[in-house]
C-alpha cells in the first residue's frame, strides 16, 4: 500500500500537467501583443521625406507599445523591394511597412510584380498628407507660376524636369503638372530626392515638384525659387506662397499621403492595437510640432484607422490609373 501510494503521488502531478496541456498552449499563444521589438520598413533610402515621417512616428509608437519600434530602410525599384519584403513576411504585426502615395500608383506603374500590390497588405492607418511645392532653380527666368507656365509652353524643349525616379512623389507631381499645362518637358530621373535637389540648387536642372518635408528649408534659405503649393489652402509654414489655384492653375492639387500597413492575414486585434498606437502618436504634441516644421500635419483620428485607409487607398488607385496610362510611362 505504501508503494502504491508513493507511485500515485509521483504520477498524479504528471497526469494533471498533461490534462491541462491543451489549455496551457493556447494561453501561451495568446500573449499580449507586442512582446518583442517591431520593425517598420521604409522602402526608400534613409534621410528622405518618408524616412523622416516614419522615424518621428516610430519613436512615439514605441513608447506607447512598450517595445522598441525599429526603422529599416529597404530601398530600390521605386519602393517595391521593401513593399515586397513586408507583403511576404509573417502576418503577426512585428514587420510593417510605411509607404507613401506609391501604394496608390504601383498597381498601374508596374505590370509585373513579385507580390500582390493590393491584396498583400492589411492597412493599419494613414499618417499624414504632405503638400507638394513647384520649385525651380533660383535663376530661372520666371517669377510666378503664370510666368513659369508660359516659359514651359514656349521653351519646353529647352527645359528639363528633375524627379527622384519613376514612381517617386516628384515624378507623379511632375506628371500632373505637365498634363495640366499640356507641355511635356525633358525628364531627368535621379536615384533619390537628394541628388535631384542638389542639381536643382546647382542650376543643372530647371524645375522640380517635391514634398514640403524636403523643400521647405531650401525655400526659406532662398536656394530655390518657389512658384506654388499644391493644396487648396496656403500653408502656415509657407504663408507667402500661393496655391496652384490662386496662381492660375486650378485642378493641379496633389498631396503625398503616407500610411502604415501590415502583411495581409495579420489578426484584426493586432492591426487594431497598432492603429490605436498610431492614433496616440499622431496626438503627440512634439510630433505635431515637428510635422508643422516640415510643412505638414497628422491626419485626423478617423483617417488613422484600417477602414478609412482602405477606402482612401482604393480611391487613389482609381485616380492615378488613367493619368499613368495616358502618360504611357511604366516602371517595368
Amino acid at each position: 500500500m505504501i508503494r502504491r501510494s508513493l507511485i500515485a503521488a509521483l504520477v498524479a502531478p504528471a497526469l494533471t500537467a498533461l490534462s491541462l496541456a491543451p489549455f496551457a498552449a493556447p494561453a501561451r499563444a495568446q500573449e499580449a501583443f507586442p512582446n518583442r521589438p517591431i520593425t517598420i520598413v521604409v522602402p526608400f533610402a534613409a534621410g528622405g521625406p518618408t524616412d523622416t515621417v516614419t522615424r518621428l512616428v516610430a519613436e512615439v509608437m514605441g513608447r506607447d507599445l512598450g517595445q522598441p519600434v525599429v526603422v529599416e530602410n529597404v530601398g530600390g525599384a521605386g519602393g517595391t523591394l521593401g513593399a515586397a519584403r513586408v507583403a511576404q513576411a509573417r502576418p503577426d504585426g512585428y514587420y510593417l511597412l510605411l509607404h507613401h502615395i506609391g501604394m496608390g500608383t504601383t498597381p498601374s506603374l508596374y505590370r509585373k510584380l513579385s507580390y500582390d500590390a493590393v491584396g498583400g497588405f492589411a492597412p493599419v492607418g494613414m499618417v499624414t498628407e504632405v503638400p507638394m511645392t513647384i520649385i525651380g532653380r533660383k535663376n530661372l527666368p520666371a517669377n510666378n507660376l503664370a510666368e513659369l507656365v508660359a516659359l514651359v509652353r514656349r521653351d519646353r524643349e529647352k527645359l528639363n524636369y528633375a524627379n527622384a525616379g519613376i514612381g517617386a512623389a516628384s515624378h507623379l507631381c511632375g506628371l500632373l503638372f505637365q498634363t495640366a499645362v499640356d507641355a511635356p518637358m525633358t525628364t531627368v530621373p535621379y536615384r533619390g530626392t537628394g541628388p535631384a535637389m542638389t542639381d536643382l540648387i546647382g542650376g543643372t536642372v530647371d524645375v522640380m515638384c517635391d514634398q514640403t518635408t524636403n523643400t521647405t528649408e531650401q525655400i526659406r534659405a532662398g536656394a530655390v525659387k518657389v512658384f506654388a503649393v499644391t493644396t487648396p489652402q496656403r500653408l502656415a509654414s509657407l504663408p507667402d506662397v500661393p496655391t496652384t489655384a490662386e496662381a492660375g492653375l486650378p485642378g493641379m492639387e496633389v498631396t503625398i499621403w503616407h500610411a502604415l500597413y501590415a502583411p495581409k492575414g495579420t489578426p484584426a486585434d493586432v492591426t487594431d492595437r497598432l492603429s490605436r498606437s498610431l492614433q496616440t502618436a499622431l496626438r503627440d504634441e512634439k510630433l505635431i510640432q515637428r510635422f508643422a516644421d516640415l510643412g505638414t500635419a497628422p491626419v485626423t483620428q478617423e483617417q488613422a484607422t484600417p477602414a478609412a485607409t482602405l477606402a482612401f487607398w482604393q480611391a487613389d488607385i482609381a485616380k492615378w490609373r488613367p493619368v499613368i496610362q495616358a502618360a504611357g510611362q511604366y516602371a517595368d
